[in-house]
């Protein structure tokens, strides 16, 4: 029970950062928040995703490319540019080190308006910060899986950043439904998103990519945004303002 507990907390925990904090803060701005909340999630998003910790600022930029060239052959993530999902996990792996090691300028228009804290986002990138993660979720599985399939767990563990981003643009882009003709491939893949906290709703993300509510239909539940609503009452953010 507690590998099971762990792996469910560890799956919700990096699923929270990466649509709050990666996507929806770093890459999108749909709301702002004072330096020092911006420094508890930097860190909070350094812990939550561990060994597969993702740079905001390569993440950003990644993301902005992806909006401005949707399903053509320049989107860094486009399933219908790849032969599976594993080919484009790789794509994009290599375009986000030449982006984060700066070997590759972007584009002016995707650069700017992400946090940065260059201490965390450096030792993140670390081999000895990946291996020291993963060491400890070996070391948790040895003192508490009561069932030898329990480790097949580990690998999700070592790769849940990248991993939610590949289902993501996968199923995203590729399965489900439209309210919108975004003149791309991007898809609603299900009517309530428990599983990836709102951001399957891809085709309502890419016609409004400023409303921090995913979901647009009354049927469509985006889980995160009831989190960004209290943690707006509680002035920890700042919600902006913008026409749906």
């Amino acid at each position: 029970m507690p590998v099971l507990i762990f792996f469910v907390a560890h799956w919700y925990l990096s699923l929270f950062v990466q649509t709050f904090y990666l996507h929806r803060y770093a890459a999108h701005k749909m709301f702002t928040m004072n330096r020092f909340w911006e420094r508890f999630f930097f860190l909070l998003t350094y812990i939550a995703q561990g060994s597969s910790f993702l740079s905001p600022r390569a993440y950003a930029v990644l993301h902005r490319m992806h909006h401005a060239f949707s399903d053509t052959e320049r989107d860094p993530h486009s399933p219908h540019f790849s032969n599976n999902a594993f080919t484009m996990m790789w794509k994009t792996k290599d375009i986000y080190n030449d982006v984060l090691n700066r070997r590759v300028e972007p584009e002016a228009r995707f650069e700017g308006n992400y946090p940065l804290w260059t201490a965390v986002e450096n030792f993140g990138d670390t081999w000895m910060s990946r291996v020291l993660w993963g060491t400890a979720y070996v070391l948790f599985y040895i003192a508490f899986a009561t069932q030898w399939w329990m480790f097949l767990l580990l690998p999700f563990h070592f790769l849940m950043g990248p991993l939610h981003g590949a289902i993501v643009n996968w199923s995203g882009h590729k399965y489900g439904y439209q309210n919108f003709d975004n003149h791309d491939k991007s898809r609603n893949s299900l009517f309530f998103d428990f599983l990836t906290g709102g951001e399957l709703f891809q085709n309502n993300h890419h016609k409004l990519p400023n409303r921090v509510n995913f979901g647009v239909k009354w049927w469509e539940v985006d889980p995160t945004y009831p989190v960004i609503w209290t943690l707006d009452k509680l002035r920890i953010i700042r919600l902006k303002k913008v026409r749906a």
